[in-house]
């Protein structure tokens, strides 16, 4: 089994660029059943006007366009963010088997800290949850974004 540090990293490159953009900066990966990458995303809800770009539904989406099917069985999704209840709920219905992520969100998690909708019992399909990997680098790219945000608030 792997660490997934490389795959985050490429996930964190994907959040650099976001963040470039002046998106909030979160990235995602989408690993094959064979550890190849399907599909990477950043955040792109500003540019887009689309409260769903997500980094993680936009990864998902192109993976499930790169297999040709949406059933993502098999596959990682590697972001560097704990997702949100919508990312979550979209991970368990493109049914992939693993969500590995660095950085925890208090405020908002849904994949073990606020809440727990990957691992509901009530649902069909529960991913394995990997969690906390380059955790604080991924926190560290979040509060340097938000940081510098305020200062030019003021």
């Amino acid at each position: 089994m792997t660490d997934y540090v490389p795959e985050m990293r490429l996930a964190l490159a994907q959040a650099a660029a976001a963040g470039a953009r002046g998106e909030v900066p979160v990235g995602a990966v989408v690993l094959g059943p064979d550890g190849s990458v399907l599909a990477r995303a950043g955040n792109d809800r500003e540019s887009l006007n689309d409260p769903t770009a997500h980094a993680e539904v936009l990864a998902l989406r192109e993976a499930a366009r790169a297999r040709g099917e949406w059933r993502l069985t098999g596959c990682t999704l590697v972001v560097t963010l704990e997702p949100c209840t919508m990312c979550a709920g979209a991970s368990v219905l493109a049914r992939v088997d693993r969500i590995v992520y660095g950085a925890t969100d208090a405020k908002g998690g849904a994949a073990g800290s606020l809440w727990d909708v990957v691992r509901d019992r009530r649902l069909n399909h529960r991913p394995e949850v990997v969690m906390g990997v380059l955790a604080e680098e991924c926190a560290g790219v979040l509060t340097e974004f938000f940081t510098v945000r305020r200062m030019r608030e003021q």
